[in-house]
């Protein structure tokens, strides 16, 4: 038997950006850029007034990068990582959201998340919640394992 006899046959990876997914891929573009340069910006000129906030939309501009990176990628582990990561964005849009309403002065400037993302529209609450809707429909409409990552 050949090594290639041996080695079962790998699937092609799953896109995860047709259809509605690049819509995703779209506005987590969208985001990264404004997460990333926001806050590249205020820490560079002026991280003392805000360092929670600054560092917070950094984060903020580095999980829609890595969400953005894995739609693209495609594939069911990336499907996983990204459903994940739309989870883990969701719960700090929450957290942020309700302590910046329930403790103001502890951002004195605002991040993207701030107010449940109220100054970029409210896209970051409603972002993840559609994207993982997506997702989730997405295995149920192929199954969980049909295609390797």
């Amino acid at each position: 038997m050949t090594a290639s006899e041996e080695a079962p046959a790998k699937q092609p990876r799953r896109r995860l950006i047709s259809g509605p997914g690049m819509l995703l891929v779209w506005l987590y573009g969208v985001m990264v850029v404004g997460a990333v340069s926001r806050s590249a910006v205020q820490i560079s000129t002026d991280f003392g007034r805000a360092p929670l906030a600054y560092t917070l939309s950094a984060v903020a501009g580095v999980v829609y990068g890595f969400i953005t990176y894995t739609l693209v990628r495609g594939g069911d582990r990336a499907r996983r990582a990204a459903f994940a990561c739309c989870a883990l964005e969701l719960a700090g849009v929450l957290i942020v959201g309700v302590w910046t309403l329930v403790e103001p002065s502890a951002f004195p400037d605002a991040t993207v998340w701030s107010d449940f993302g109220m100054g970029y529209l409210f896209i970051p609450v409603i972002l993840p919640v559609t994207a993982m809707y997506w997702l989730r429909k997405g295995v149920l409409r192929h199954g969980s394992g049909a295609a390797a990552a």
